[in-house]
């Protein structure tokens, strides 16, 4: 039996089959789970431009931005140039739990959205640090890289707020005021990141190279500008299909990435939403921060000058 139903107003097709391989879920589960909380994560996603993560069986996941022919005609979207692929691109604004739903059946399991509203020239919303583990580590490394980022912040006279990527790494997200250009946000996450390097070097680095990194937490600075970073309360493509979860400063050193899936984060939460009741007001950006971030080198663009200087040397 594959399952039908129809659950605010969308056609619910193929509910019983799995998910993914080794998603230890159905279809039905993620569509159970995105009903569930799905007012908290559509508060993450409304007026953002999205896009999701699709798994179809015995499919690659692949990432789809531009909105297919046969969307729905009552859903809200945007159209908006993408640099990266030189286009424009019709992305969904996912503004209700409906839009949500007929994404969980279209098997989207991950949603990311840009740090920009549809109304980008109020500037980015939020300054996040992306905080990855190297392979083999304990989570406990990647808790007290979290800390050396909320000691660099309250250096300055900033706050965050924390969440599981879903993954292997933790999520920090400092709110910002409106107006900030896109340019000072990104130098800003560049030197919070340097700043918490240089508190603690032994644990954690900037480098973007992964050969780079010593066996050290990498504080990625990247997720500014149009990148995308995958929103609270997300399902992710992981074993278990976990889930990107809010914590509390306090709780870091008691959880696992694993205790948050699709099964059991409902319960955890409840009625609540820790990540609007965590997340601190919107703030200004220090002046010295913007101003030390400016004088950083974008990583990438550094991390792909190096990577061919490399190759140049193995080849003479």
């Amino acid at each position: 039996m594959s399952g039908e139903e129809v659950r605010a107003g969308v056609k619910l097709t193929n509910l019983d089959t799995p998910l993914f391989d080794g998603a230890e879920a159905t279809k039905r589960d993620l569509i159970d789970y995105l009903e569930a909380i799905g007012d908290r994560l559509v508060g993450q996603l409304h007026d953002r431009p999205l896009s999701v993560l699709r798994i179809r069986p015995g499919q690659e996941p692949f990432m789809q931005k531009n909105l297919p022919k046969y969307t729905p005609d009552w859903m809200h979207r945007v159209t908006m140039w993408a640099d990266s692929s030189k286009r424009e691109v019709t992305y969904a604004l996912c503004d209700d739990v409906r839009t949500l739903l007929w994404f969980g059946n279209q098997r989207a399991v991950e949603y990311h959205t840009t740090l920009l509203l549809a109304e980008y020239e109020k500037g980015p919303t939020h300054l996040v640090l992306d905080l990855d583990p190297p392979p083999g580590q304990p989570f406990r490394q990647v808790v007290l890289a979290a800390e050396l980022i909320r000691q660099a912040l309250d250096n300055d006279g900033l706050a965050g707020a924390v969440k599981t990527s879903g993954a292997k790494g933790l999520h920090v997200f400092v709110p910002l005021v409106p107006g900030i250009p896109i340019e000072d946000v990104a130098a800003a996450t560049r030197a919070i990141a340097a700043r918490a390097e240089r508190i603690d070097p032994i644990l954690a680095t900037t480098a973007f190279i992964r050969e780079d990194r010593e066996g050290k937490v990498f504080l990625d600075s990247t997720r500014a500008g149009g990148a995308t970073v995958v929103a609270a309360y997300s399902p992710r493509i992981r074993p278990g299909t976990t889930v990107s979860f809010p914590l509390g400063w306090a709780d870091l050193g008691d959880i696992a990435p694993g205790d948050f899936t699709i099964h059991t984060a409902p319960k955890l939460l409840g009625d609540r939403d820790p990540w609007a009741a965590n997340m601190p007001a919107p703030q200004a950006l220090p002046a010295d921060l913007i101003e030390e971030g400016h004088t950083i080198p974008i990583a990438r663009v550094q991390a792909m000058h190096e990577g061919k200087r490399r190759a140049r040397a193995r080849r003479s």
